[in-house]
């Protein structure tokens, strides 16, 4: 048998979300994040984003979606709490989904500022 995970407690976890993951919250046990997004089709652009990452990391969140937003909630049902996974697969989504290849300055540009092709809504 597999030893028991360690988990983190509410003072921890605020700690590591205000240094590491700013965006993020503590609520209900879970760690959790709302994507904002400009459509249906940002939704499931979210959706299916957070899903590749979770389903390679084998380690997965419960969503919820409506036309313009996403949100990701983990902990570590094995666990009955929030562990280093939670933290790990938060970091990772959190880099993917808010990636901005134009704020990088390379071959690629990001979407063009137009409506048209706006998908979602990133902090600024």
């Amino acid at each position: 048998m597999a030893a028991a995970e360690s988990t983190y407690d509410d003072d921890r976890i605020r700690d590591t979300l205000q240094k590491d993951l700013p965006q993020w919250r503590l609520e209900d046990g879970w760690i959790r994040r709302t994507y904002r997004t400009h459509s249906w089709k940002g939704t499931l652009m979210v959706i299916n984003t957070v899903g590749h990452l979770a389903e390679a990391a084998f380690h997965h969140p419960d969503l919820t979606a409506s036309y313009a937003f996403v949100e990701v909630r983990l902990k570590t049902h094995s666990a009955k709490g929030i562990t280093d996974k939670d933290f790990a697969l938060a970091r990772k989504i959190e880099e993917v989904v808010t990636w901005q290849p134009g704020r990088e300055g390379g071959a690629l540009t990001g979407t063009p500022d137009d409506s048209r092709f706006a998908y979602i809504k990133y902090e600024r």
